[in-house]
């Protein structure tokens, strides 16, 4: 078989078994049954919308651009038959249509007044997959829980006689000046949530100066995402691929993005956690009997061997997310291409019960505080009010970042939707400063904060430093 031959759809159609699965997506006709297995999403999505045109359905939730990486030139068998009726597959009723729970008309966003209550709003409106995708976390949730809980139990110090008539929420991150101490966090497929995408979130901080991080799987290819949003800053998260050449020819597209100023390096999820609302879904997809779905990230990742390799492939600073005790965020400090980590369980979606980011910046401060001063350190999860953002930035951190709220604001009003969740949290953050009586960000510091109510919730070991030194110092 050829790229030159043309296929009917009805030719197509008899190829939609696991033994010969066939696909149209953008008028060229793939086969794709070696890839079944591999795919990150599962098998069961594949099969079911095999043997016809997926491109609408494909394009909700993938930007064209990931063809390329995932697929190889021959898996392209040909090209569509000019004139042959689309039958396309997203015309059908899905359950994973933005907003396809919509069940009445919202207030006015102006009127919505916390993250909380857009989380509400959202809820109505997204569908049953997006809301099994965004809100779920793994086993009991009891990490995603006590990520936003543990801030109630840090107290403010305010301070009198200070005059706050001016305040500043500018800083820097990694060396980018950013109007926001707040920055959105890398989540996957927005579209889920409104049409406009990763885009509209692109647009809303570019009215902030605020910068986004990029998901390896978001729906829309980076350069369409960064064009969206002129002023803002940008990053992209890099999940390393068990096909290390398709990571390798991701990163050479990321090469070609000057508006991309820093590599994430996700290391939170190796492997998948339990995330029993997302299998539930999930299981009412897939025809009885369907196999598992395939991991499709590399488990094997180590300090010298990855980050060396990560080197050989891009000249940005990297930065490493998913760090969760105070011995990797030392660790990291003794590479010189890491310039910064983020604190993160991955939203509670890895493992359950494990520390949430501020219990990991605490022991930080308690073991190496020299760390806040050697690497940027930024914390994602469980921020919901500006009251959490001003009490990492007091423990050290440089930044705080936002996943779901992001993505709920795009739910309830696209690009304005997410305008309005950082508004509010802009407005919150700075009237918590005035009160504290600081006039910008670098003034906040542990005199602000009093966490002594969390200090038996503290690792209590010894600290582990002398056997990373052991380890690192005497190989690099």
């Amino acid at each position: 078989m050829k790229m030159s031959r043309t296929w009917g759809l009805a030719d197509v159609r008899e190829h939609n078994t696991e033994d010969s699965c066939w696909m149209v997506l953008h008028g060229k006709v793939y086969d794709i049954t070696s890839f079944l297995p591999k795919h990150p999403g599962g098998r069961s999505i594949l099969l079911k919308n095999s043997g016809q045109d997926a491109t609408a359905a494909f394009d909700s939730v993938h930007p064209v651009e990931i063809l390329e990486e995932y697929l190889t030139p021959d898996q392209i068998i040909g090209k569509i038959e000019p004139g042959e009726p689309i039958q396309d597959v997203k015309t059908q009723k899905s359950d994973s249509s933005p907003q396809g729970t919509l069940t009445s008309a919202l207030p006015p966003l102006a009127s919505m007044l916390s993250v909380v209550e857009i989380e509400s709003y959202a809820l109505q409106r997204l569908s049953p997959k997006a809301i099994s995708y965004y809100v779920s976390a793994t086993d009991d949730e009891i990490t995603k829980v006590a990520n936003g809980q543990i801030y109630r139990s840090i107290l403010l110090r305010p301070r009198v006689f200070v005059d706050c008539t001016e305040c500043s929420l500018k800083t820097a991150i990694l060396g980018n000046n950013v109007g926001l101490p707040i920055y959105v966090s890398p989540a996957a497929m927005a579209r889920l949530a409104h049409p406009v995408g990763e885009a509209g979130i692109a647009s809303a901080c570019s009215k902030f100066n605020a910068l986004q991080i990029i998901s390896k799987n978001a729906s829309m290819s980076p350069a369409a995402i960064v064009s969206a949003g002129t002023e803002a800053v940008f990053a992209w998260q890099l999940y390393v691929l068990k096909d290390l050449a398709a990571t390798e020819r991701t990163l050479a597209q990321i090469r070609k993005i000057p508006q991309i100023k820093f590599i994430v390096l996700t290391l939170d999820a190796p492997f998948p956690g339990k995330r029993e609302a997302d299998e539930r879904f999930k299981m009412a997809e897939v025809a009885g009997g369907a196999p598992p779905q395939a991991w499709g990230t590399e488990s094997a990742l180590t300090w010298r061997k990855t980050l060396d390799w990560l080197c050989r492939h891009t000249s940005l600073p990297i930065v490493l997310k998913g760090v969760q005790t105070h011995e990797d965020a030392y660790a990291a400090t003794l590479f010189p291409a890491v310039k910064g980590i983020i604190l993160s369980n991955h939203g509670g979606r890895a493992l359950d019960t494990a520390p949430t980011p501020i219990q990991v910046l605490l022991e930080i401060r308690k073991f190496c505080p020299q760390v806040v001063n050697t690497i940027d350190v930024l914390v994602d999860g469980g921020i919901k009010r500006g009251t959490d953002v001003v009490k990492a930035l007091a423990l050290g951190a440089k930044g705080v970042g936002i996943g779901r709220a992001a993505l709920y604001g795009l739910s309830v009003g696209g690009q304005e939707g997410v305008e309005r969740v950082l508004r509010i949290l802009a407005d919150e953050t700075m009237t918590a400063m005035r009160l504290l009586g600081v006039k910008n960000i670098s003034e906040l510091s542990m005199r602000h904060i009093n966490t002594s109510a969390l200090t038996s919730a503290l690792f209590n070991g010894p600290s582990g430093l002398e056997e990373i030194e052991a380890e690192f110092r005497s190989k690099l």
